[in-house]
């Protein structure tokens, strides 16, 4: 019978070799250099390159990575947080900054004109009309994500300034809001396709939300209650949001953290342009012109500007300074 022999006896190659642990290495006196004192020696640094890279790894280990307010939820979350963030809390109830400049406290008497509000017309459409001029022409490919979203405003625009025209009121040319923002976004399309976006978002989200609820208190001033197209969509509004925010969360997915935070530090700008072009709403001293359009000079009681519950108003003053991310 073969013998049964223990493989460790029978094979002795596969011993666990005898390792010794190595003795300590000596250095002798020359290796500590001469002249160089205990103290010093104790505040030795290693070289600053070695030093940072031994502590963010530490960090790494030690911490989770930064999540911004919103983020789990998707980008337009974050962009929506930091919109509330440039509302006081007069026009959102998410709203966060402080009112400290005479310019940034809500207008209490609200008392439009039609013919600011003609420019506020005129100067949007100019807006819109290159917001959607830039994405037909897509000079980024994401932009054409953006294409035919039921959202876009210029022919409701369009027909709104006929109707105007009709009822006898002369049409005014694009004001410097509208002709500034219009050049800046034109710019800002063809070299920052994350700021671009940024100011793409808010225009339209804006519109949706705060503009209407403007837009109606305009019509109860001086339009006798008479809906715009501007503020009426094919189809189910809430629906072709969610589609655009969809597309947009798509978009954001393939963008850096950096590019991301370069995309919300766009927020402030958006809002100053405009709040600019709102403003025009309230800039020109009412006149009694001919016309189905009641211009009614007799005293309105004073009402709060409309305060947008759910997403980005449209400012009626430039924000604060957004704090860096």
């Amino acid at each position: 019978m073969a013998s049964l022999t223990p493989i460790s006896q029978s094979h002795s190659f596969l011993k666990r070799p005898n390792l010794k642990t190595p003795p300590p290495p000596h250095f002798s006196s020359s290796f500590i250099l001469k002249n160089f004192s205990y103290s010093k020696a104790l505040s030795f640094k290693l070289p600053r390159m070695v030093t940072r890279s031994v502590v963010v790894s530490a960090t790494t280990a030690e911490k989770p990575g930064k999540r911004y307010p919103g983020e789990a939820k998707g980008f337009v979350e974050e962009m929506r947080f930091v919109a509330m963030e440039l509302h006081t809390r007069d026009q959102a109830k998410e709203g966060e900054k402080e009112v400290k400049q005479p310019e940034e406290r809500t207008v209490k008497v609200w008392e439009p004109t039609v013919d600011g509000y003609l420019k506020f017309l005129v100067d949007s459409k100019l807006v819109y009309d290159t917001l959607e001029g830039i994405i037909d022409k897509a000079a980024f490919p994401s932009y054409a994500e953006f294409r035919n979203t039921g959202l876009e405003r210029s022919e409701k625009l369009a027909i709104d300034l006929q109707w105007f025209k009709e009822q006898g009121y002369t049409i005014p040319e694009p004001s410097s809001p509208g002709v500034t923002y219009a050049e800046y976004l034109k710019e800002l399309s063809e070299k920052d396709p994350q700021a671009f976006i940024c100011h793409f978002y808010n225009i339209y989200f804006a519109h949706s939300a705060g503009g209407r609820m403007i837009g109606k208190k305009v019509a109860e001033k001086i339009l006798d209650n008479k809906e715009l197209e501007f503020y009426k969509w094919d189809g189910d509004l809430s629906q072709l949001l969610q589609n655009v925010r969809d597309k947009l969360n798509r978009v954001a997915e393939s963008w850096t953290r950096e590019e991301k935070n370069h995309c919300l530090e766009e927020t402030e700008k958006s809002f100053k342009h405009s709040g600019d072009i709102l403003r025009l709403i309230l800039s020109y001293v009412k006149n009694m012109v001919p016309g189905s359009v009641s211009m009614s000079s007799r005293p309105q009681k004073p009402q709060n500007l409309p305060v947008d519950d759910h997403h980005d108003t449209c400012p009626t003053q430039p924000p604060s300074k957004f704090r860096n991310l």
